[in-house]
């Protein structure tokens, strides 16, 4: 991978990142304090939006199967580390949400970060 395409995957990431918190910020109410169905709909389509954007953006810059997992985690360090301080800060971050959602929001986080990375270790591996 060049070192060009390291800086760009970690920037995307950042800015992936920035703009994912602040639409739950925003829209978060509707899908994490909602009923159930809305909920689960949204926790199993999150992780596979959140995948297909990533591997669009690893296929756009023809990084090679065999770095995937490398990449995927230059995309997804930034929010990592971002989420870690918005969990610990949620009231904060996150003031238009109830406190209890924060359990909520961290398991989109949880299960979205799994498949993404999950995935690009299966291709990495798979190469």
């Amino acid at each position: 991978m060049k070192a060009q395409d390291t800086l760009l995957l970690f920037v995307a990431g950042l800015l992936i990142w920035i703009f994912g918190t602040w639409y739950y910020g925003v829209r978060g109410a509707a899908i994490l304090e909602t009923t159930s169905t809305r909920y689960w709909s949204a926790f199993v389509l999150s992780p596979i939006l959140s995948a297909a954007m990533c591997i669009a953006i690893l296929r756009w810059r023809h990084i090679p199967p065999a770095q995937w997992a490398s990449a995927m985690l230059l995309l997804a360090i930034p929010g990592m580390v971002g989420e870690a301080v918005v969990l610990s800060h949620f009231g904060t971050f996150m003031p238009r949400l109830h406190a209890a959602s924060g359990g909520r929001y961290g398991a989109f986080l949880f299960a979205t970060y799994a498949a993404v990375l999950g995935i690009a270790e299966l291709v990495t591996l798979r190469a």
